[in-house]
C-alpha cells in the first residue's frame, strides 16, 4: 500500500517532476550557455569567463557570422544537402521495406539483417574508398557527392526500421482498397503511408540529423569555402589565430538553433516512432 502510494500519490509524483526538471536544467545549460555568450559584447567572453549574465546584450557577433563569414551560404548547403539526402533516403526506403514486405515475406527478415550489418563498419573505415571512387568520378568540392554518401549510410538503417512498420499493416486493407478500384500506386500512398506515417517521420528527422551534422566526409569532400557544410565552417572557426568567442558562440547558436526548434516540434512522432519500430 505503502508503495503504491509512493509511485502514484502526490510526493511520488512531486520527486518524479523535482528530477526531470532538474534533469531538463543539466540538459538545456549548454545551449543557454551558449545563447547568452553570443550576444556579449567583445572581450566579455575573455574578460569574465564565469560570468552568465551579459553586461549590455549585443548583436555584433551574429552580424560578423552572417556578414563577413559568409555563414549564411554554410546554412544553405547543410539545408540542400541534408534536405536533398532525407527526401531521397524517405522515398528510396518507403518504397524498398514495402517491396521486402510483400515481395519477399520469407527472405526479408535475412535480407534486412543483411542490410543492418552495414552498420557494423564504423565510416571512417570508408573515407578513403570513398575519396578514392569520388575522385574517378570528378564529383569532388560537389554537393551531390556527399548526397550520395549520405544516403549510403541512412537507406540501409532505415530500411531495416520501415519493414517492422509495413508488417504491421494489414494486407486486408490493401485488397479492399484494390476492390473499390485503386491500383497499387494509390494503395501505397493513400492507404499504407498513412498508417506507417510514425516510421517515416523518425526516418526523416534521423537521416536529416546525421547528415547535418555529419563533418568528416564533408571536410573530405569539400575543398572550396563556398560549398562547406555548417560542420565544417564552425570547425574553422578554431584555425583562426586569434579566436573570437562571441562570434564562435554566434556561429554554434546558429547551426544548433534550427536543429532543435525542428527537433521540438516533431519530437513525439520520433520517440512513439523510434519506439513502435523496434518492437514491431
Amino acid at each position: 500500500m505503502k508503495k503504491r502510494f509512493f509511485n502514484r500519490g502526490w510526493f511520488g509524483s512531486t520527486i518524479s517532476y523535482v528530477y526531470l526538471t532538474i534533469l531538463a536544467v543539466i540538459a538545456a545549460f549548454p545551449l543557454v550557455w551558449i545563447l547568452l555568450s553570443s550576444v556579449k559584447g567583445k572581450g566579455e567572453i575573455t574578460g569574465d569567463p564565469t560570468a552568465f549574465l551579459p553586461k549590455a546584450i549585443t548583436f555584433e557577433n551574429y552580424r560578423i557570422v552572417w556578414e563577413q563569414l559568409h555563414f549564411g551560404n554554410n546554412i544553405a548547403n547543410s539545408i540542400i544537402i541534408a534536405g536533398s539526402t532525407t527526401l531521397i533516403a524517405v522515398i528510396i526506403s518507403a518504397l524498398a521495406a514495402y517491396g521486402v514486405v510483400r515481395f519477399f515475406p520469407r527472405t526479408g527478415k535475412a535480407m534486412t539483417r543483411v542490410l543492418i550489418t552495414t552498420y557494423m563498419f564504423p565510416p571512417i573505415l570508408l573515407a578513403v574508398p570513398y575519396s578514392i571512387i569520388i575522385g574517378k568520378m570528378g564529383m569532388m568540392n560537389n554537393r551531390l557527392s556527399l548526397v550520395i554518401v549520405y544516403l549510403s549510410f541512412s537507406v540501409p538503417y532505415a530500411v531495416w526500421l520501415l519493414v517492422g512498420f509495413f508488417q504491421t499493416v494489414p494486407l486486408e486493407i490493401e485488397e479492399a482498397a484494390r476492390v473499390d478500384g485503386a491500383n497499387k500506386l494509390t494503395v501505397f500512398g493513400k492507404v499504407v503511408l498513412p498508417i506507417v506515417a510514425p516510421g517515416i517521420v523518425a526516418v526523416a528527422i534521423y537521416t536529416f540529423i546525421n547528415a547535418w551534422n555529419e563533418f568528416l566526409y564533408s571536410l573530405i569532400l569539400m575543398n572550396s569555402s563556398s560549398k562547406m557544410t555548417v560542420a565544417v565552417a564552425l570547425k574553422s572557426l578554431e584555425g583562426q589565430e586569434v579566436m573570437d568567442w562571441g562570434v564562435m558562440m554566434a556561429a554554434s547558436a546558429l547551426v544548433v538553433i534550427p536543429s532543435v526548434f525542428f527537433f521540438m516540434l516533431i519530437q513525439k512522432h520520433i520517440v512513439g516512432g523510434l519506439a513502435a519500430g523496434s518492437v514491431k
